[in-house]
């Protein structure tokens, strides 16, 4: 069976998204799950918080590097073939790690699950985009948007339960097991993606591709969806003990904002695939809740902390569908992979400089002034996106237009 274009005038069959979807909750999980564990584990045996902050940095340093490459390759040799060999590294680095049993080998294993999840990571959204037509790719991406939520959400519960009982070698046992089923479930119910005839593509051509509005609105979109979540996950906790709560009243403040971000996800990708709802305009909306919802984290007490996890999860809830359904729309399908990959750099380096700025500007001037400052960079983000010189959020297709091809 293959697919050999993205919309082909009908939705693939669920069957189809569905080992798609728990790819995206594979990353999800993996990455948090081990990240929320690291630390007590790395303490206990004798490692220092540089040697930790190196080890966690390892992980999503593979992904910046990597992503871009593994999309190109998947636009290559066809996504599903990568997608099936990233899912059996981790499973592969995972256990390598449990067979050893050493703690060394986390050098190993932590990177390589992040070299892994950079190859099936953009593979799975081209994928999810080459499988749905046009009008339907923003439910997909809400959908995928919604498990890898899930996948985030679960992954520090579920594995500092599996680590407190059988330590981190049972927790990395289930990452194996889990990619492991994963890629056997998509071998079997995942249609082929042939490689489609490319325009032949030089670095000039690339970096006018990825300088273009098309992509640098959705993807500064998702970058500041991506810091606003980072921030809120790291910082609201902060807050909370500030205003007096505990562990458990700032965790489910975090639960809040994970749960918001979760249902938003669907809902915005039903309405983005809308033909009166233009991107644009969801995307800006996304933007200004998540902006509310930062300034709304600088008010001091209960109220203004469960406001700025409400208003911030549904906020980045709504972006990022919205955002890669954007993507994919303005990408010709024989370069989805190499999109998808670039746009997640975008992702990644939202992820580690929302809490570095906020970091910076609350060590010289408190805490609401570094959630004030994310607040303006991401509501300055939405003035962009809905410029009136900014294609980049429109649900036209990208003219692909070009005499010269390449096989894929």
């Amino acid at each position: 069976m293959t697919a050999d274009a993205r919309g082909a005038g009908v939705p693939s069959p669920r069957r189809h998204l569905f080992p798609l979807y728990a790819a995206g909750f594979t990353t999800a999980f993996g990455a948090h799950a081990v990240a929320a564990n690291l630390g007590a584990y790395s303490i206990g045996h004798g490692q220092s918080l540089l040697l930790l902050g190196a080890m966690l940095a390892l992980y999503d340093g593979a992904e910046v590097l990597l992503k871009p490459v593994f999309g190109t390759l998947s636009d290559r040799i066809g996504p599903k073939p990568v997608l099936l060999g990233g899912l059996a590294a981790f499973a592969l680095f995972s256990a390598a790690f449990v067979l050893a049993r050493d703690p060394a080998w986390l050098w190993l294993a932590r990177p390589g699950q992040g070299a892994a999840a950079s190859a099936f990571s953009p593979a799975a959204s081209a994928l999810v985009a080459r499988l749905n037509p046009a009008g339907r790719q923003g439910r997909a991406f809400g959908s995928y948007g919604f498990y890898k939520s899930i996948g985030y959400t679960a992954g520090p519960l579920i594995g500092g339960t599996l680590v407190a009982s059988g330590g981190l070698e049972l927790l990395f046992t289930l990452t194996a097991l889990l990619a492991l089923a994963v890629a056997v479930w998509a071998f079997l119910a995942v249609p082929v993606a042939a490689p489609l005839p490319r325009a032949r593509q030089t670095v000039a051509d690339l970096a006018r591709r990825l300088a273009d509005r098309a992509f640098l609105a959705p993807t500064a979109a998702l970058a500041a969806a991506t810091a606003a979540l980072s921030v809120g996950v790291g910082f609201l906790p902060l807050s909370g003990a500030a205003a007096g709560l505990g562990p458990v009243a700032t965790g489910a403040a975090v639960s809040v904002l994970a749960v918001c971000a979760a249902v938003a996800q669907p809902l915005a990708g039903r309405a983005s695939d809308t033909p009166a709802r233009h991107p644009g305009r969801l995307a800006g909306l996304g933007l200004a809740l998540t902006a509310v919802g930062l300034a709304a984290a600088m008010l001091p007490g209960t109220a203004g902390l469960l406001a700025a996890a409400a208003a911030i999860g549904a906020g980045t809830g709504i972006i990022t569908p919205v955002a890669f359904a954007a993507l994919a729309a303005a990408t010709p399908p024989e370069r989805l992979g190499q999109t998808m990959g670039a746009a997640e750099v975008g992702r990644e380096l939202g992820d580690a400089g929302g809490p570095l700025m906020v970091g910076a500007v609350a060590a010289a001037t408190g805490l609401a002034a570094g959630y004030g400052a994310l607040a303006l960079l991401t509501a300055g983000v939405g003035v962009f996106i809905r410029h009136p010189r900014t294609a980049g959020m429109s649900p036209a297709v990208a003219d692909t237009g070009r005499d010269r091809t390449e096989p894929g």
